[in-house]
């Protein structure tokens, strides 16, 4: 659905040339949702609005539905550009106008007939749960209210692909859960692509299928949300799968441990199945969990503890090698 070829953006400034993107190249299929996560300055702002050429890349290719934006005359960008929704972090609704007249303003600017945009709103604010603020203004809504209300507006011309900047930001947890909740069951149901801005790791492994880190301008890591979580190659990933993933214990705990510490990492089915006491049963020593959880990660366990294992060194060297046999990772935890 959308493919960007050696995508390089750069900024002009009276003193020098400043590299926004450097040379990135991402495909996103068809009916997926994809993350793009980095710190602020990565590029990944940037690199979305290249999309729908906002930003116009400095060079490179940039295809949508199989259409090359790049090649399109003015008139004709306009007319791609009504397949391609956009939600900003900051709303970018009209505070003049009420809930009804912000949505039907993107059905007016495509030159839809009068007679169809009061339905087609209706059904859109139906779609968001938000049909009952239709003669509201924005100054009425909470937070979330007001990004439903975007959504509803960028999704008013069927628009193929919609891309969210930063779309959570500004929300609470429980109303970013919210919006993430809508915006996959708007994938779902109408077959939406989604490209998703953020960087909140959380938000990736509740709602994206695939995702890619970005590192001042350029695209470090990229591959299935469970493969980066469960296998990140990059510091930087390692450092954002932290965010969610944290298994740092006390040092007052770790001073207390007397045994052999460990790290184990449970992909799939085996995050299920009973290893740790069956290990505990064919070998003599004693084990004590200290930290642990199982994430779900597009319905798939993963899942990470940490454990204590005490007893002869012969029969802990057999307990890790046991371990090392039945599970995804096992990393030994050097401390004093």
């Amino acid at each position: 659905m959308i493919k960007l070829e050696n995508i390089t953006k750069e900024f002009q400034t009276k003193s020098e040339t400043i590299l926004g993107v450097d040379n990135v190249s991402l495909t996103v299929e068809k009916g997926e949702i994809f993350g793009i996560v980095g710190y602020s300055g990565a590029g990944k702002s940037t690199l979305l609005r290249c999309i729908n050429l906002l930003e116009r890349p400095t060079s490179g290719s940039v295809k949508v539905d199989g259409m090359d934006l790049l090649k399109l005359s003015s008139k004709d960008l306009r007319k791609a550009r009504q397949s391609i929704g956009m939600i900003f972090q900051g709303f970018h609704l009209v505070a003049s106008k009420t809930v009804f007249e912000n949505v039907a303003f993107a059905l007016k600017a495509a030159g839809v007939e009068k007679t169809v945009i009061t339905k087609r709103v209706e059904e859109l604010l139906e779609l968001v749960g938000l049909k009952d603020r239709i003669n509201q203004y924005p100054a009425q809504l909470s937070g979330g209210q007001k990004q439903r209300v975007s959504i509803a507006r960028a999704l008013a011309n069927n628009p193929k692909v919609l891309l969210c900047d930063e779309a959570t930001s500004a929300l609470d947890p429980n109303t970013t859960k919210s919006i993430l909740s809508l915006l996959k069951r708007i994938n779902k149901e109408l077959g939406l692509t989604i490209v998703i801005i953020t960087h909140e790791m959380e938000v990736v492994k509740e709602i994206c299928h695939r995702c890619a880190v970005m590192q001042d301008g350029r695209v470090v890591e990229e591959g299935t949300t469970y493969t980066i979580f469960s296998n990140p190659r990059e510091p930087l990933t390692r450092t954002f799968i932290q965010t969610v993933l944290n298994f740092d214990l006390p040092p007052k705990l770790l001073a207390s441990v007397q045994g052999k510490l460990l790290k184990l990492q449970f992909r799939g089915d085996t995050a299920t199945e009973a290893v740790v006491s069956d290990m505990l049963q064919s070998v003599t020593v004693s084990g004590n969990i200290l930290h642990g959880k199982v994430e779900y990660i597009q319905d798939i366990p993963l899942g990470i503890f940490i454990m204590e294992l005490k007893g002869e060194n012969q029969e802990i060297a057999k307990a890790i090698d046991y371990l090392r046999e039945r599970v995804s990772k096992v990393e030994v935890i050097e401390h004093e």
